[in-house]
C-alpha cells in the first residue's frame, strides 16, 4: 500500500496516499483471511473456544487501541466490528458444519 518506491514513478502511481480502492481491497483481504481462519478453527475445536476468543479479542483490541489514543466512539466501533466479524465467522462455520453433516459424501 504505502511505498517509498512510488516517489520514483511517473504519473498517478507516484502519489504516496493510497486510493480508497486500495484501502478497501486491503480491508476486504484482511476480513476474508480472518473469517476463513476463524471458520476453520471454530469448526474443529471445542465450544469453550468461542468465549475465550471473545475475551482475548476484546483484551487485544484494548491493548492495541490504547497507544493510538482513539476516541471512545472509535474504540467502541472497532470492538463492535471485531465482534461482528467473529459472529459472522461463527455463523458461517455452523452453516458449513450443518451442510457437511447433511451431505452424505
Amino acid at each position: 500500500m504505502l511505498s517509498t518506491e512510488r516517489d520514483l514513478k511517473r504519473g498517478g502511481e507516484r502519489f504516496p496516499i493510497p486510493s480508497q480502492g486500495e484501502v478497501e481491497g486491503r480491508l476486504l483481504m484482511f476480513e476474508v483471511v480472518a473469517v476463513t481462519c476463524l471458520q476453520e478453527l471454530i469448526a474443529k475445536t471445542d465450544s469453550h473456544l468461542v468465549s475465550r476468543l471473545r475475551r482475548k479479542l476484546i483484551r487485544n483490541l484494548k491493548e492495541r487501541c490504547a497507544p493510538l489514543k482513539l476516541c471512545t466512539e472509535d474504540e467502541k466501533a472497532a470492538k463492535e466490528f471485531a465482534l461482528q466479524l467473529l459472529s459472522a465467522a461463527l455463523e458461517e462455520a455452523e452453516d458449513e458444519k450443518r451442510a457437511a453433516s447433511q451431505d452424505p459424501q
